[in-house]
């Protein structure tokens, strides 16, 4: 396949639309990285420059063509138990004081930019092993969302290979793995159906939940955005948080804390009072 070359005009072209609509920041010297991941799609689809892509985006009603787009462009890297000292505080911090304060027992957690599914899968997993013989009545189930179609579908699947579970504690992976023939290992029934996955795009001017959480992650998410898209997601992100719960972020990440209303807990996690 040999590579098109962009303009400065198309990338600025581009760039605006995958700001304007997914909040992702395309600085200048990432232009070689957007005609990598999109060249394949003008091929597909016969357009000779990326102005007759733009205006094949611009031009579709089906929503098909911005989801090949969102599906080429994210970055769903993320593996598990990534940033282990965030699940360790979930399970000695948080659910033993959830557990004493929720007398509905319904606990809320959303994983917002889930990729490919290893974070909502850790804390089921982790809430499971937590609750044990004890989370008859107690409606545990995760939100996980993500832009991206693609990374959902592998998500929803569970199936991974060994050497992605292999970070895993060995009695996980008898616990709540299957192992099949060709090496591979799969979530257990019982920890999917813990977790309700959906595409969401976290642009979306107003969050649609009826009832807030008691813990968000969004982790690794907020670094492809700039300082004006992450300020309003945060907000929408607090005001989604019930009082007392908790925002994770990634280890990269920051927030301000006189800014936006959390009190600071510890490095990338923070707590609305």
């Amino acid at each position: 396949m040999i590579p098109l070359t962009i303009t400065e005009q198309e990338f600025q072209q581009l760039a605006a639309y995958i700001h304007r609509n997914y909040g992702i920041h395309l600085k200048a010297e990432k232009k070689a990285l957007l005609v990598g991941r999109l060249q394949q799609q003008l091929h597909a689809h016969q357009l000779h420059n990326y102005s007759e892509y733009y205006e094949y985006l611009l031009a579709d009603r089906s929503g098909q063509a911005a989801t090949e787009l969102i599906n080429s462009i994210s970055t769903n890297h993320t593996f598990f138990m990534r940033e282990a000292n965030h699940f360790h505080f979930l399970r000695d911090v948080v659910l033993p004081t959830l557990v004493k304060q929720l007398n509905d027992r319904d606990l809320r957690i959303w994983c917002a930019g889930c990729s490919t599914g290893e974070e909502p899968y850790t804390i089921a997993m982790i809430i499971d092993e937590f609750f044990g013989s004890h989370k008859l009545g107690w409606d545990t189930s995760l939100l996980a969302t993500d832009i991206s179609t693609k990374a959902l579908h592998k998500a929803i699947t569970g199936s991974y290979p060994a050497e992605w579970v292999a970070p895993l504690p060995a009695v996980w992976k008898t616990k709540y793995f299957n192992e099949s023939s060709d090496g591979s290992f799969s979530l257990t029934d019982k920890i999917k159906k813990e977790i309700i996955f959906r595409k969401f795009n976290l642009m979306e001017p107003v969050y649609p939940f009826k009832r807030r959480f008691h813990a968000i992650f969004c982790r690794n998410v907020m670094i492809y955005f700039d300082g004006p898209t992450k300020d309003a997601i945060i907000r929408k992100f607090y005001d989604a948080t019930e009082p007392g719960g908790y925002l994770f972020i990634g280890h990269s990440e920051a927030l301000d804390r006189n800014q936006y209303g959390y009190k600071y807990v510890m490095p990338s996690v923070y707590r609305k009072e």
